[in-house]
């Protein structure tokens, strides 16, 4: 990694700037996205060739999942400690092994088998980028960490075309055989133009943003009553988000619009597509924009208006949602008020922990996605005990409960824990201990 340090003098090479940095971390997002994002295509050809049933089939999904958000403090602990480019190189391999094995799956267990192998290369390329975006950019950590969690939806967004019609003229096995070394390959390429993040001596974060300039490993982080609360925040605004995700499709189909042809800007979809469509764009639309906002008005400002935006819209679907039309636009504002999370929050843990561990501690707050994600089979029971009803409002409230603990609780408790230099209440963690972290003197 020796030519990976850019000169004290003249001007840093092309590709060691930091705004071509972030841009390489964007295209890796995207091009990995698909393991996520295009799986639903695959699922009924699969289930054609095989007959395993679309339920042990999507089991393979949660796998991937799992393994993805959990292991992410791993994976970024080792972008801390060996950089980002031999990470995204595991990552770049173990993305293209998992969808070729896909592509030859003779049973179950080798598509669960596949499922883990690429949920770790997702989880490897996720938490690198989003971890260096925040180093790079200690000034804009938000709009850094908005672009970058973007362009995992904009890149499925481009190939999801592609692979659909590849699977319909050469077959599933082909397309995963085809893009799984496409991807690999490409990301791996992009991999060895990454470099260790060295932010410009002007890029400190502005005043109105409440910023650590202590460094706290992940340990330290944890032992903090401030994190957990940040944590129990993030699944609850995620829980309202999936849960709205997972549920799109059945709530349309029993209100009896799922295939109701509708025109917008000269085209036209069934209903339930151009709401996945549209939803997709305010989802990725909204982590820059609202990471930006954060980055002007504060970070709790922002979570207070966007979370309280998320109940609304969540309630506005339960009483207008049998309208087909408000039913597209409160989908939409669920959307673009819960996908923000996954730059807000990355932003606020940096701001908080400070930037040396950054990557491990974002990774370490993202398991809260995991975590929401559990709360998808309790919505379904709620909703068959009582009705969809229940699953709004139970949504709306923990949203709205995010949005008034931001304000708060979030508010004068990080500023507390950065006057006082971070000492965790009832943490034994001696001043002594804490200062050497920030130099560089922990191994964690």
């Amino acid at each position: 990694m020796g030519h990976s340090n850019v000169a004290e003098t003249g001007r840093p090479a092309f590709w060691h700037q930091r705004w071509v940095q972030l841009a390489i971390g964007v295209m890796c997002m995207g091009l990995v996205a698909n393991l996520q994002y295009a799986w639903t295509l695959f699922v009924v050809p699969i289930d054609n060739a095989h007959h395993w049933g679309q339920a042990a089939i999507q089991t393979a999904f949660t796998i991937f999942v799992v393994t993805e958000t959990w292991l992410v403090p791993i994976e970024g602990w080792l972008v801390d400690r060996f950089g980002p480019r031999p990470v995204v190189i595991g990552g770049a391999l173990c993305a293209a092994i998992g969808w070729m094995i896909n592509a030859h799956a003779g049973s179950l267990t080798e598509l669960y088998i596949a499922a883990v192998i690429a949920g770790i290369g997702a989880g490897c390329v996720y938490g690198t980028c989003v971890g260096m975006a925040l180093k790079w950019f200690p000034d804009k950590r938000g709009l850094a960490a908005g672009l970058t969690a973007a362009g995992f939806g904009a890149g499925a967004a481009i190939t999801v075309i592609p692979i659909a019609n590849m699977i319909a003229r050469s077959g599933y096995e082909h397309t995963f055989m085809f893009f799984g070394i496409f991807q690999g390959v490409c990301i791996l390429l992009l991999a060895t133009l990454l470099v260790r993040p060295k932010p410009p001596a002007y890029a400190i974060a502005p005043k109105r943003i409440v910023a650590s300039k202590i460094d706290y490993t992940s340990r330290e982080m944890i032992r903090s009553p401030l994190f957990w609360v940040l944590y129990l925040m993030f699944v609850f605004v995620a829980a309202g988000g999936i849960i709205a995700t997972a549920q799109l499709g059945p709530i349309a189909k029993e209100y009896g619009f799922a295939r109701m042809p509708v025109n917008l800007l000269g085209i036209t979809l069934p209903l339930l597509t151009m709401t996945l469509s549209i939803d997709n764009l305010c989802n990725g639309f909204t982590r820059p924009l609202c990471g930006f906002l954060s980055d002007r008005i504060g970070r709790e400002n922002t979570m207070f208006m966007i979370f309280l935006g998320e109940g609304v819209a969540l309630l506005g679907l339960m009483q207008f949602g049998h309208n087909p039309y408000a039913f597209m636009f409160f989908a939409a504002a669920i959307f673009l008020c819960w996908g923000e999370i996954f730059s807000i929050f990355p932003a606020t843990c940096a701001d908080t922990f400070g930037s040396k561990y950054a990557a491990a501690n974002a990774g370490t707050l993202y398991t809260a996605k995991g975590t929401a994600a559990m709360l998808v089979p309790v919505a379904s029971v709620l909703s068959a005990n009582g009705g969809w009803s229940t699953v709004f409002i139970s949504a709306a409230v923990i949203s709205i409960a995010a949005a008034v603990s931001a304000k708060f609780i979030l508010a004068p408790m990080r500023k507390r824990w950065i006057e006082n230099s971070g000492a965790p209440a009832g943490v034994a963690i001696a001043e002594a201990r804490l200062q050497p972290s920030s130099s560089g003197g922990s191994s964690e």
